[in-house]
This record gives structure tokens, sequence and C-alpha cells, in this order.
């Protein structure tokens, strides 16, 4: 059988040095160097604005009244410097530093980019807060949170009826010393400034030297971790940070560099991947954003859709929900096949373990559609390196695959409770937490890599240019009453892959128990399973024969490969209750966060183990 060909990808790191330390720990580095890179990711911005300033830097539809959207409205890298300078100016004006940051409250748009801009160029760090801590939060509990952390000079929003509520319970109602700046509407009681205005005003030669004084160790902004265990974490994110990382990019990727760049993006800027990886690597190569208010969401779907038929990417990112939903659009949406493949290079993706049924679909629609496939790729990174710090070697990408590290960056291997944790060091790894030093220590080890709690496993053991794949999270890992451990990166994977395409996540239970379970929490698809109207309630549909029948399958398949009891789901309950946000138990990407949900869901889970919850499903041979 011939091997399948694919659109043509360049990888640029494919070999590796490894050398070895005290017994349990080795450390590896790519034979490839990191090459010079900028001072300050505004070089890149300036170059830009002056070689192609009619170039559309950022995109967006037009927001209509009745909350339908529009045609595109652009803003040009010319537009984009001079509304960062002026803004850079207003800032100055205002005496705004790391002591007293901008915290942005709303989601990706085309004044949080120019307002990103204007505190690059003015050297004052900002703190892009995810959405959901003002609109889908009860207690405001995170919010309150950051703003005790990071103590705030200004507060945007792009609006003001969507977060007008929340600015009111966390800043008070009189104005204090926080000034609200709004895109539109305003604040009953409460001043604000348009931020019109404040793009609108006069730089002067203050802004040239206050850019100027930035360098590599200026902050550019805070970013919080998801909060998996405790409040969040503020990281501090430094100019060398995300001019190295785009570099490391920019040498493991060379695609990006091939054409100019197009990014179609729903990401949230918040996070590092949409906010560090993607919207840098638009800025460093002078590339264009086309933002994507689509989500992969069963609400929102349509929306990236729609924009996907629409504008072609030469590269694209995506979470494993994302990718699955495109897969199956592209069984029967040739408009989406055409413009979709016409010239994307390269699939990313991250978050999240990608089932192997939603690759095969994406390249049989890919062979169909242009006779080749396109070359599905991923990595591993995270908030504190920037966020890339390993790529894959080839385009022979396998579920689990990681691969080698950035140029660079040093990986240390370290034996860890009979698993081997990466650590990170390099010039894209994050100093520290912002104000909180025991934190700090705590995520460096004694010669000063970055803990980050992922295991790994060499691909090949006869290979080590082939690099490491992902082998779970270590704090997650868990053992039996029998002192048996349980791999939970691993065996969630299965189950995930084994009950594609109805299951959207899962946490595994049985810690100190006999026997492991498991939380599964579906996908919309499992109402077509059930056979039962559109609006049946979701309880009703998982204790639906068809699909209580389903699921005894999938266990019944794994069973049947299971090596013992630490790999062998013994019960499982489908949840109609989804994952809670304010609890902890959802990020920003959708992914599910495992502690939190076994720790707000302590009494379920006790009930599916003594076997009183229902319905549980088990295998048909216990």
């Amino acid at each position: 059988m011939s091997a399948p060909k694919f659109r043509p990808l360049r990888f640029g790191v494919t070999r590796v040095v490894l050398r070895q330390g005290q017994p349990g720990v080795c450390y590896l580095r790519a034979e490839q160097a990191l090459d010079a890179y900028p001072a300050r990711i505004t070089d890149r911005l300036q170059h830009w604005a002056l070689t192609a300033p009619g170039r559309s830097f950022m995109a967006r539809r037009e927001k209509r009244a009745d909350g339908t959207t529009g045609d595109w409205l652009h803003l040009s890298y010319a537009q984009a410097w001079a509304a960062a300078r002026g803004i850079a100016q207003a800032l100055l004006d205002r005496g705004l530093s790391a002591e007293r940051p901008v915290m942005m409250l709303s989601g990706n748009d085309l004044e949080h980019a120019q307002l990103t801009l204007g505190c690059l160029v003015a050297g004052v760090p900002f703190v892009p807060v995810s959405p959901q801590y003002s609109l889908a939060s009860r207690d405001y509990d995170k919010l309150r949170h950051v703003i005790k952390t990071v103590t705030p000079g200004l507060v945007f929003a792009a609006e003001a009826g969507s977060y007008a509520r929340a600015i009111q319970a966390t800043l008070g109602e009189e104005g204090g010393e926080v000034e609200v700046v709004l895109a539109a509407g305003s604040i009953q009681g409460r001043a604000s400034t348009r931020f019109a205005d404040l793009a609108a005003t006069p730089a002067t030669a203050a802004v040239d030297r206050a850019m100027q004084a930035t360098g590599p160790d200026t902050i550019v902004k805070f970013l919080f971790t998801s909060g998996s265990t405790r409040m969040p974490k503020a990281v501090i994110n430094t100019q060398r940070m995300w001019c190295a990382n785009q570099q490391q990019m920019a040498q493991s990727m060379p695609v990006l560099g091939e054409e100019p760049l197009v990014l179609v993006d729903w990401l949230p800027w918040n996070h590092t991947f949409g906010g560090n990886h993607n919207f840098g690597m638009v800025l460093f190569h002078g590339g264009t954003l086309y933002i994507d208010d689509g989500k992969p969401t069963p609400a929102l779907m349509h929306e990236t859709l729609r924009n996907l038929r629409e504008i072609a990417p030469t590269v694209y990112f995506n979470v494993p929900t994302g990718f699955e939903a495109i897969a199956h659009a592209m069984k029967t949406d040739a408009q989406l096949r055409r413009t979709l493949l016409s010239r994307v290079k390269m699939f990313f993706y991250a978050g999240a373990a990608l089932a192997q049924p939603v690759w095969d679909s994406l390249y049989a629609s890919e062979e169909k559609e242009i006779g080749e496939r396109i070359v599905m790729v991923t990595g591993l990174g995270m908030t504190e390196s920037a966020p890339f710090a390993i790529f894959v070697t080839s385009p022979d990408v396998k579920a689990g695959d990681l691969g080698v590290p950035a140029p660079g960056m040093e990986l240390k291997l370290a034996a860890v409770d009979g698993k081997t944790e990466v650590r990170y060091k390099g010039p894209n790894v994050s100093p520290s937490y912002w104000r909180a030093p025991q934190e700090t220590a705590e995520a460096f080890d004694e010669e000063g890599f970055f803990r980050t709690g992922d295991a790994v496993k060499w691909i090949d053991d006869g290979d080590i240019h082939r690099g490491l794949k992902f082998d779970g999270r270590i704090a997650e890992d868990f053992k039996l009453a029998t002192g048996t451990f349980v791999s939970v990166g691993p065996l969630r994977a299965k189950i995930v892959a084994a009950g594609a395409p109805y299951v959207q996540d899962v946490v595994l239970t049985g810690i100190n128990l006999k026997e492991v379970g498991a939380l599964v929490f579906p996908t919309p698809a499992v109402r077509a399973l059930a056979g039962l109207t559109p609006d049946a309630p979701l309880r009703e549909v998982l204790e639906c024969e068809q699909v209580i029948a389903h699921f005894q399958g999938v266990l019944d398949r794994l069973a049947q490969n299971a090596t013992g009891s630490a790999s062998c789901i013994a019960r499982l309950l489908l949840m109609h209750e989804p994952p809670s946000f304010d609890k902890g138990e959802l990020t920003d990407k959708g992914s599910i966060n495992q502690r939190a949900v076994l720790t707000h869901r302590e009494a379920l889970v006790a009930a599916l183990h003594e076997g009183t919850a229902h319905p549980i499903v088990k295998p048909a041979a216990r």
C-alpha cells in the first residue's frame, strides 16, 4: 500500500541532542541554534507599518444592532501604528505602569487589538481577562481576584451593556482611582472614557522615547492561568519571552514565513494560544488575522463555518472540538471544502487529544477535494512558556505525539512518581508569577527549570529524533486501593476515541478505590443517537436504551484491550449537567479541569462507585 500524499510542509527542527545527568535525569535540546530576534515586538509593528502600510493587519465583521454580523471591517498596519501611538500617549499621560496596568474585560475585537498595541508602544503592561469572569460568573470571585492581584489603573470593555454589572460589582459604583474606558455605551452612575477619544490623543515625542525605553525585560502583559487547583496565577510575560518564542516558532514552522500569513481565528486573547501564539505570529510576520466571532459550540460554530467558506487561511489553528465540527461539515459542504483547502498548508491543534476518527474524516474530505492530505501538527506548551515549547518533526503524527524542543530551549526529563516529567528552560520561559513569591519558588526546580507537571515518553525508543509523546498529567494520575497507578491522560484519550463522536470529555474516578470509573460529558450528537425530539431533556436522552447500549459497547471494546484494573473502566456515568465555569470545571478553551470536577462532584463520584447513581453503564462481561 503506497504512503499517503501530503501537501508539502517543511519542518525546521528534525534532530536533537541528548545528554545524561544525574540518575533519572537527562536533558534534550534541538540541534539547531536559536537565531537572533527583536528586542521588542513593537519593532515588527513599526516595520510593517513602514513597508506594507496598506496591508490589513486585522479584520472583523461589522456588528449589527440586531446581533447579526455584516461585512468585514479592516484595520491596516498604518492605521494600527497610528492608533497605537495615540493610545500610548494617552496611557503615558495617565501615568500607568506595571503597578497600575491596563485591564481588558472583553474579548477579541479591533479596539482590543489597538489597545494592546498602544500598551506595547507605551511600555505599559496589560491584563486580558477571560470575558467569562464577567459574563458567565455569578459571584465574580475570579474577577475580584484578578483585580486584587494586578491593581489596574484603567479597565476597558467593548460595550457597557454586557459588562456594566461586573464593573459595578467589582470596582464599585464610585469612580475611585480606576478609570473605565468603553468602546460603546455608558454605565449609569459611573463616569467613563470613550475609546475613540483615547485613540485620538495626539502623539508626542514622549511616545518614541517610551518605546525605545522598552526592551527584553519589559513586562508586556500578565496572563492568568486557568486556576485548576487554586485561584488563577498571573504569569509575567516579557518582551524577551514573546519575541524569542516567535523566532522559535518561525524556525520550527518555516511555513509561517513562506507567503503572506492569513489566519481565521476565534481563540481568545486572554489565553496564551490565541493571545501570544496567534496574535503574536501575525504581528511578527506581517500577516492578516480575521477575527472569527464563532466558537466550537453548537450555538456559534455556524459563524466559524461561514467565515471559513469565505476566507481561505494559509495555516489554521483550532482545538479538537473545532476540528471535529469542521470534519463533520466538510462531508457535505462543498464550498467549505473549496475555500478552506484552497491554500492552507498546515492544520494545528492543541488543548486536548484529537480522536483518530476526526483525523480520518478530515483526510477523507481533503483527498476527495484536492487529492492530497493537509498535515495535522501539534506540540506542547503552556502559559509559562509563551507558549510554544515542543513541536513535531514530520507529517507522520499520531494522537499524543508532541515532538522535539524549539530552538533555544532545553528540556529536562526527570523521573517523578514512576513517570517522566518534562521541565523547561529557555528565553521564552516566564521569570515568575506576579506578586506570588511562594508559587514562583514552587514552580522552578533547583536548576532553574520550570516544572510543567506534564509527563512524557519517547515516541520511538530507538529514535530520539522523533521526539516525545504525551503521557498524562502527573498531578492527575492516582492510585487504586491496590496501589496500582492509573495513568489518566492516555486512558482518557482512549475513551474519547472509542466513544467518538459522542464523547466531549471524560473525568476518571477511583482514587483509593478498587476500580476505575468515568464521568462522561457527551457531545450534542448524542441526541441523534437517542432518536428523540430535539427539545427532549438531556437527562431523558442519556437514559434512552439506544444510548445506554452504545456506551456499553464502548466499555466492552475497551475491556477487551485492558491489561489490568488500572486500564479497565468498570463503570461509567453519563453526565446531563455540563461542567461549571464558575466552579473552575471548564476553561476558556472548553477543556475539562479534572481535579475541579472531582472536587465539586464528590457526592456523585461516591454514588457512581456505590452503584446508586443513575444510569450506570458497565461492560457486559462484568
